[in-house]
C-alpha cells in the first residue's frame, strides 16, 4: 500500500491532491493563525491537527502565525501559552513563529495602494451611523457621504491617521466595494482603525491597526501559503479574501477552504465565554481542568495522543454538528488503558484490622504495573495488620449481587490475601469506622487450598505506609449538552463539576510526577496536579472514570 493510501481522506485533501496532480502547486504550505487573546481550546486543537497534519503528510510546511492586530485584547502570556500548547500536541512550526504585526509596513503599503486605485476611503461616520448604512440581509446598504472623497484627500487623511492626528474611533479606512452586495462583508468593510494603544510586539510605533479580514489574506500571500484552512463562519468572507488579493500588487493568491468548527457537548468553544468564567470566578483559571482549553485538558491528564486521535475520529466536513463528550473521553480511556500504570488509592477510607496478622509485622507484596503488559514491570506494595479500604466496599449485610466485603463473608485484597469480616465498630451516626477481619495466610497469589470460591476483589492501602492525598473529581462543567444556547449560562453550570475528597494512596505514589497518568484500580484514571509541587502535598486530578457513566444517565433521560 502506498504512503498516500494511509492518509485519512476528506474533501480538503481531495482538493490538495487535485491541485498537486494538475501542477497548480508543487508543495503544500499551511498555517495555524491564532489570535493571542486567550488560551487555545479543544476547537483549536482540531485546526492544529488539520493544518500541521496535512503539512506532515504531504511533506510540506506549516507556519505558526499570531493574528495580533488587536492589541487591546492581546497579551504576551497568551502568545507563550499558544506556543506551549502547539508544541505539547506534538507539532513543530516552520522556522520561527510569525506575527501579523511583522507585516504592518507591507499591509500599510497595500492600503495606500487601494486608496491610490480609488478602492478605499477614509470615513468619519460613527459606528451607529455605519451600522445603519450597512443595511440588512433583505435591504441593500447606502453609500457613505465620504465614499466619493478624492484619492488625493484620502491619501492625506490616511497619512494623518497614521501620524496620530485622529482619536480612537474618530475615523477609519474602508474598502470601496459594493454597498448593495448580498454579502454583508462586501459592503465597504473597515480595513483600518485608529487605536492609540501599546502593542506587545511593535510597541508604540503604530496608532492604526489593520482589521483581520484585510490582514489575514495578505499575510497568507506574503508567506506563500497554498491552502488557507479556516472554519465555516469565514465562508462569506472568502469573497473579501479574494477581492483584496485581486486588487493589490501581490503574486501569490492562496486558496481559502472552509470546514466545520468543533462543537463539543457540555462545554463552550468560545474564548470570550471562557474568559467570562475566569473573571467571574466560576473556574480557577484558563487551565482549570473543567475548561475545554488545551491547558485545562493537559492539567486534567489528557495526553497529546488522545487529543490527536479525537481530532482524527471526528473528521473534517462542511456539516455543523455537536460532538458527544463521550467521544473525547473514549479516546483518553483507550490511550490510558494501554499506557497508564496501575496503582491503588482509597478515597473514602475505613480501617480494616486483620486481627490474626502479627502486630508490627510488614511484608512486601508484588503487584503488576499493568495486567496485560509485562514489559511495564511490577512494584512492591506494603501489607500490614491495618489497611484502608473504600467505605462502599463494605456492608454489614447484603444480597448475593454484592461481590465485596460483608460480615461473615470473604473477599480478596488485590494482589494479596483473602480476608473474612468478623465484626465492625459503628459510631453514633451509624457510620462504620473499623472492620475487624481474619486472613488466610495460605491464599497469597492463589485460590484457597480447600477449594472454596472467593468472587470479590477489592483494593486497599497499608495504614502503616499510605500517603495522605487529595482527590479532585471532575465532571462536566455544564448540566446541559448545549450551554451556549442557554439564556443564563451561569445557571447551566454543573454544581457537581468538582468534588474534593481526602484519602490515601500507596506509598509508591509519593514519587508521582505531574502529567504522568495512573489508573487507580477500580476508581478511574488520575494524574498529579501541578498544585502538588507548589503546595508540597499529593493532589490528584481525575482524568476520566473507567466507564462512561453519562451514557447511562442520558439513556435514562430519553
Amino acid at each position: 500500500m502506498s504512503e498516500t493510501e494511509h492518509r485519512p481522506s476528506n474533501f480538503i485533501r481531495q482538493i490538495i491532491d487535485k491541485d498537486l496532480a494538475e501542477g497548480k502547486h508543487t508543495s503544500v504550505h499551511t498555517r495555524f493563525p491564532p489570535e493571542p487573546n486567550g488560551f487555545l481550546h479543544i476547537g483549536h486543537a482540531k485546526s492544529i491537527v488539520l493544518n500541521f497534519g496535512i503539512a506532515e503528510d504531504y511533506k510540506g510546511t506549516c507556519n505558526l502565525r499570531f493574528d495580533d492586530t488587536n492589541p487591546l485584547k492581546e497579551k504576551v502570556d497568551y502568545v507563550e501559552s499558544i506556543k506551549r500548547d502547539v508544541a505539547w500536541l506534538g507539532y513543530q512550526w516552520e522556522g520561527t513563529p510569525k506575527y501579523s504585526s511583522g507585516y504592518f509596513e507591507e499591509l500599510h503599503g497595500f492600503a495606500v495602494e487601494l486608496i491610490e486605485k480609488g478602492l478605499a476611503y477614509v470615513d468619519f461616520s460613527d459606528q451607529d451611523t455605519m451600522r445603519e448604512m450597512r443595511g440588512t440581509l433583505k435591504e441593500p446598504g447606502t453609500n457613505s457621504p465620504y465614499r466619493d472623497t478624492s484619492v488625493e484627500e484620502n491619501l492625506d487623511l490616511f497619512k494623518r491617521m497614521t501620524a496620530g492626528e485622529f482619536k480612537d474611533g474618530e475615523c477609519c479606512l474602508r474598502a470601496k466595494i459594493d454597498m448593495s452586495s448580498p454579502f454583508m462583508c462586501m459592503r465597504d468593510p473597515v480595513i483600518y482603525r485608529v487605536r492609540h494603544v501599546h502593542h506587545h510586539q511593535t510597541g508604540d510605533k503604530w496608532c492604526v491597526y489593520p482589521m483581520y479580514d484585510f490582514t489575514h489574506c495578505i499575510s497568507d500571500a506574503l508567506e506563500g501559503i497554498t491552502h488557507s484552512l479556516c472554519t465555516l463562519e469565514f465562508q462569506d468572507n472568502r469573497r473579501l479574501y479574494d477581492w483584496v488579493l485581486d486588487n493589490i500588487s501581490i503574486d501569490c493568491h492562496p486558496q481559502q477552504i472552509e470546514f466545520s468548527r468543533l462543537n463539543l457537548q457540555y462545554t463552550v468553544m468560545s474564548k470570550r465565554i471562557i474568559n467570562n468564567l475566569v473573571e467571574e470566578g466560576k473556574v480557577s483559571g484558563w487551565d482549570d481542568p473543567r475548561v475545554s482549553s488545551i491547558a485545562g485538558l493537559r492539567r486534567r491528564g489528557y495526553t497529546p495522543a488522545s487529543i490527536r486521535e479525537f481530532c482524527r475520529r471526528i473528521g473534517v466536513t462542511k456539516m455543523d454538528n455537536q460532538v458527544e463528550m463521550g467521544m473525547l473521553e473514549a479516546c483518553i480511556r483507550d490511550d490510558l488503558n494501554e499506557n497508564a500504570p496501575r496503582a491503588m488509592a482509597v478515597m473514602d477510607p475505613i480501617k480494616l484490622v486483620i486481627e490474626n496478622y502479627p502486630e508490627g509485622q510488614q511484608e512486601l507484596l508484588d503487584a503488576p504495573n499493568h495486567p496485560n503488559n509485562p514489559d511495564m514491570g511490577s512494584r512492591q506494595v506494603t501489607f500490614s495488620r491495618e489497611v484502608y479500604i473504600e467505605r462502599e466496599d463494605f456492608r454489614e449485610s447484603a444480597n448475593k449481587k454484592f461481590k465485596r466485603l460483608v460480615l461473615d463473608k470473604e473477599v480478596r485484597l488485590r494482589n494479596g490475601y483473602v480476608v473474612k469480616a468478623e465484626r465492625c465498630d459503628v459510631d453514633s451516626d451509624g457510620q462504620v469506622t473499623t472492620v475487624y477481619c481474619t486472613y488466610d495466610p495460605d491464599t497469597l497469589g492463589k485460590d484457597p487450598a480447600d477449594g472454596r470460591k472467593v468472587k470479590g476483589v477489592i483494593h486497599w492501602v497499608s495504614a502503616d505506609t499510605a500517603k495522605e492525598a487529595e482527590f479532585r473529581i471532575y465532571d462536566r462543567l455544564f448540566r446541559v449538552a448545549n450551554p451556549a444556547a442557554e439564556d443564563d449560562l451561569f445557571a447551566a453550570l454543573n454544581p457537581e463539576s468538582l468534588v474534593i475528597k481526602q484519602g490515601f494512596v500507596e506509598a509508591n505514589l509519593a514519587a508521582a510526577e505531574v502529567e504522568k497518568p495512573y489508573q487507580f484500580e477500580r476508581l478511574g484514571y488520575y494524574v498529579l496536579d501541578s498544585d502538588a509541587e507548589k503546595e508540597g502535598r499529593l493532589i490528584f486530578n481525575q482524568t476520566v472514570g473507567l466507564r462512561d457513566s453519562w451514557a447511562k444517565i442520558e439513556q435514562q433521560g430519553d
